[in-house]
């Protein structure tokens, strides 16, 4: 499987390219930056117009200003996608929606198949826990620029699947009043090198749940990312997730 790796130049997409480099049926074609390089041997174009190379994936480790040149060229060379960028907007949302009914699309804010497997497990939580007040935590390293973390989003959103009418609360200051019970608090800690922690509290009378998941290197989004490019390599269109490839691997 030949990927380009847009953002290659960032740390992430370095990430992907050593583990790409490191798996027997992976080859890391070619990647896409804003300044063009050579990488022994690896060429980094400045944009994708200049690519001469066939792949067979794209992975999108950059930023959310890059969606419409990675779908423009995915779209216009019939190459599937992995969008692993957060931040995305209602319109990037569309834009994606309409994207894959062209060309197969795999999309996740997180692509750790722990935090993926948390989730899931908080969704069986909650169905149990009904009535217990529920706090999200998301730490981050001091250069993360979106808050909070699209993770926490995730994760947030999860939980509105089963309960639409709670909603959701991003810190608090000052007197606030009581907690709402149908209210999930989202809080944001950004300092260091933290890669990435995530805590979900279940609070009820006399008794707190609490579910953790840490990410101890990049390597795990990097190695989520190839597992998500092979899974969605040759398929000719659809969005699909991480629950998709959980599934197939349950």
């Amino acid at each position: 499987m030949k990927i380009i790796i847009c953002g290659a130049l960032g740390k992430m997409g370095a990430k992907v390219r050593e583990n790409a480099n490191k798996a027997e049926d992976v080859i890391p074609l070619c990647g896409v930056d804003r300044t063009a390089t050579d990488l022994n041997g690896f060429k980094v174009y400045a944009n994708f117009g200049d690519i001469t190379e066939k792949a067979d994936v794209v992975i999108d480790f950059s930023a959310k200003a890059t969606l419409n040149s990675v779908l423009d060229y995915c779209l216009k060379t019939d190459t599937p996608a992995v969008l692993c960028s957060t931040g995305y907007d209602s319109e990037d949302i569309a834009a994606i929606n309409t994207a894959s009914k062209k060309i197969a699309i795999f999309r996740s804010a997180n692509m750790s198949l722990g935090v993926n497997v948390l989730i899931e497990t908080v969704k069986f939580a909650a169905k149990r826990l009904y009535g217990f007040d529920i706090e999200i935590i998301e730490k981050h390293h001091n250069k993360k620029v979106d808050a909070p973390s699209g993770t926490a989003v995730m994760i947030k959103d999860g939980i509105k699947e089963l309960f639409p009418e709670m909603t959701e609360t991003y810190g608090r200051c000052g007197l606030v009043g009581a907690r709402d019970k149908k209210e999930i608090g989202i809080h944001a800690v950004r300092g260091g090198t933290i890669v990435g922690e995530h805590q979900v509290i279940f609070a009820g009378d006399n008794e707190t749940l609490t579910f953790t998941h840490q990410a101890e290197s990049r390597d795990v989004f990097a190695a989520g990312a190839i597992k998500a490019a092979q899974f969605i390599a040759g398929k000719k269109n659809g969005l699909f997730d991480m629950k998709d490839l959980l599934s197939e691997n349950a």
